[in-house]
């Protein structure tokens, strides 16, 4: 079975939090977020979208962004000659800039694949949760032929990912600082958040237990 080894790493943070990852060819975009989701902290209740820019397209699970471009294309000119009239002249570059990015071509995650895609550039852009801000890069370090299972593993890896809801970077970093500290002075605090949020320190064996829940090629 073909299969991709990935490295999944969040940027912006120091020391890095990675993952590498063994995972079968074939798969949407859907099923690589559900990866990603697996081996961090995360639990998929926010927005998330890997944007093409060398293709025009986002890949996204916002329904209203889909609407939108749904709505765009079938209403273009319509909409187009509304904007203009309606647009001063200093406003004309905005409303160019707005038009352009309404033709990015939307499509929801479950409905294309990405091996065109990761093959083609190498790399691909995730972004998750538009108030946190958590961007990660998924790199194609390898292309295997004889991959024999129908889920993907966890093969490396380093540091604990954030939980949910902590606050971007900054706010993790204060959370690691005070969940591992029992001094601190909100680190009890801290610690009953934490469960609530069904945050794991890195855990190798427990993210390849759960990996396994995402089957979506036979084995052969």
């Amino acid at each position: 079975m073909k299969a991709y080894q990935i490295k999944i790493e969040l940027i912006g943070t120091d020391p890095s939090i990675w993952r590498r990852v063994i995972m079968p060819a074939d798969a949407t975009f859907k099923r690589l977020h559900d990866v990603i989701q697996t081996v961090t902290n995360f639990h998929g209740y926010h927005l998330y979208a890997f944007d093409l820019p060398q293709e025009n397209i986002s890949v996204t699970n916002d329904e209203e962004a889909y609407q939108e471009h749904k709505h765009f294309m079938n209403n273009r000119k319509e909409i187009e000659l509304k904007m203009y009239e309606n647009a001063s002249p200093e406003n004309m570059e905005f409303v160019d800039m707005q038009l352009e990015n309404l033709k990015t071509v939307v499509r929801k995650p479950s409905g294309i694949k990405i091996d065109k895609y990761l093959e083609k550039y190498k790399e691909l852009p995730y972004l998750y949760d538009y108030g946190d801000g958590w961007q990660f890069i998924i790199t194609l370090e390898k292309i295997l032929e004889d991959y024999k299972y129908g889920y993907p593993i966890l093969i490396d890896g380093a540091e604990t990912a954030p939980p949910e809801d902590v606050g971007g970077i900054p706010g993790y970093e204060d959370f690691i600082e005070a969940y591992r500290n029992e001094t601190h002075p909100d680190h009890k605090d801290m610690k009953e958040w934490a469960n609530e949020q069904f945050f794991r320190e890195y855990d190798p064996e427990f993210i390849n237990y759960m990996l396994k829940s995402i089957k979506y090629k036979k084995s052969k």
